[in-house]
């Protein structure tokens, strides 16, 4: 059985909502390639997520300043709150895709280290085991008080639901102007990878669309997007496919570093 063909099975078994792993195909090393990868909206659109840069300025009929800043919390609290609470609603209405199987199944022949700009669980949920949050958990809540306080939340959040101390609770998502917590972390990552793949976000993002310059010149690049307009096409090979087929893709091309 050849890579390609594994990938398949993998996809199948996963209609039944389980990843079992097939051993014995390979003479796995064990030094495992890292393999770290930078994923945005664009792989959890094929799941039912909706994307913001997708939305014409707007997410889902709200300015995006309104419900992902300080300042429109600040403002509007249940408003905000409100926002959040339906894209939790949302989550359990989705599943993860092909594509987020497809890297939880890589980590069998890779090191996979996965940066996610999104703020959903399906990396998670499809069996990935090393996933860094550059943007927050929408399945977390923090304390608006102690940042250090966070803590597992998966139905609604609403004013009232304080910290022990009896501070607000507010969603644990970095909204615009606020630090990265996670960016130090993830740039080391990217500075050890052995292979770099971006699925599914434009770049134009900062501070994560700055991990392009951590990582190790020389190293093999791939960028998987269909609309890869503000990719430089001299860095690295560009798989111009949403998701789902541009992992299949990868998955052929990566058969040369095994």
């Amino acid at each position: 059985m050849h890579f390609p063909s594994i990938f398949a099975k993998v996809f199948a078994e996963n209609v039944c909502g389980t990843v079992q792993y097939v051993a014995g195909f390979f003479e796995i090393s064990a030094m495992k390639k890292n393999l770290v990868v930078l994923t945005g909206a664009g792989i959890s659109a094929e799941s039912g997520v909706s994307t913001f840069r997708d939305a014409g300025g707007l997410w889902e009929g709200h300015n995006i300043m309104e419900v992902a800043s300080p300042e429109g919390f600040a403002r509007n609290p249940a408003l905000v709150l409100d926002f959040y609470n339906q894209r939790r609603r949302q989550l359990k209405e989705v599943n993860p895709n092909e594509a987020h199987y497809a890297l939880a199944a890589l980590e069998k022949w890779f090191q996979v280290s996965i940066i996610t700009q999104n703020v959903d669980d399906l990396h998670e949920r499809s069996g990935s085991t090393n996933i860094i949050h550059l943007h927050g958990e929408l399945r977390k809540a923090r304390s608006v008080d102690d940042d250090a306080y966070i803590v597992d939340w998966f139905e609604d959040l609403n004013l009232g639901d304080v910290d022990p101390n009896g501070h607000q609770l507010r969603p644990h998502i970095v909204w615009f102007g606020e630090m990265v917590p996670m960016m130090e972390v993830a740039a080391s990552v990217a500075s050890k990878a052995d292979l770099f793949v971006v699925i599914g976000t434009s770049m134009q993002v900062y501070p994560a669309a700055g991990l392009i310059y951590e990582v190790p010149a020389g190293i093999p690049v791939f960028y998987i997007d269909p609309n890869p307009d503000n990719w430089n096409s001299s860095v690295g090979t560009v798989i111009a496919e949403k998701a789902v087929r541009g992992m299949q893709i990868l998955t052929e091309k990566l058969q040369q570093f095994l």
